[in-house]
């Protein structure tokens, strides 16, 4: 009985030892490490100074105007109340867990191709999927090149500037697919804005 004891106390002891203190440690310094160091922090897009959001989440900027949209949008979450599921900052991330072949699902979505084509002035089949379905976390920093090419007439018309101006800056914040063939590309939203703001003054 005291032996067995004996034993799980130092097994407790030496499970607290490398469970509680070697490991949090060992992946502190691995997040240290140059090139890993801003992804461990959060990967803060900084504008003179000062932070203005995170590469790595996506929140739809919100216009004050609908008639004078300057900016591209994210995919919608599906927490959020209006019909394009663009959420503000309170409202909290999720997915619906609505299957594909729900019917309140379906009318979310064809209210939200409806939606997206009315901003965009562009038929409702032009809409890209991912313009109308949220992701699982509704915070998906990336959209993909064929949402942000349809946005790039109305954000053209709005800011002033060209779109050939603007289907650059696409490119040039377009991300490819990962090793090659990961994924699919996508395009930082957050630092698409950033850029398309820089180029109007």
């Amino acid at each position: 009985m005291v032996k067995q004891t004996l034993a799980g106390l130092r097994i407790l002891l030496v499970m607290t030892v490398v469970l509680g203190v070697l490991y949090p440690l060992g992946v502190w310094l691995v997040s240290r490490i140059p090139g890993l160091e801003a992804n461990a922090e959060g990967s803060v897009v900084s504008q003179n100074g000062q932070p203005v959001g995170s590469a790595l989440i996506g929140i739809d900027p919100q216009a004050k105007d609908p008639d004078h949209d300057p900016y591209f949008h994210t995919r919608p979450s599906a927490l959020a109340k209006d019909p394009l599921g663009q959420a503000d900052l309170s409202t909290p991330s999720g997915a619906s867990n609505k299957g594909m072949d729900n019917a309140d699902y379906l009318a979310i979505v064809q209210q939200r191709k409806d939606g997206v084509a009315k901003r965009e002035g562009v038929d409702p089949a032009q809409v890209p999927v991912d313009a109308v379905t949220a992701s699982g976390s509704g915070l998906d920093p990336q959209i993909s090149p064929a949402y942000a090419q349809l946005q790039v007439p109305r954000v053209a018309r709005v800011t002033g500037v060209s779109e050939q101006r603007l289907r650059e800056l696409v490119e040039a914040n377009t991300i490819g697919r990962g090793l090659g063939v990961l994924g699919d590309p996508g395009v930082n939203v957050l630092k698409l804005n950033l850029a398309v703001q820089a180029e109007k003054h």
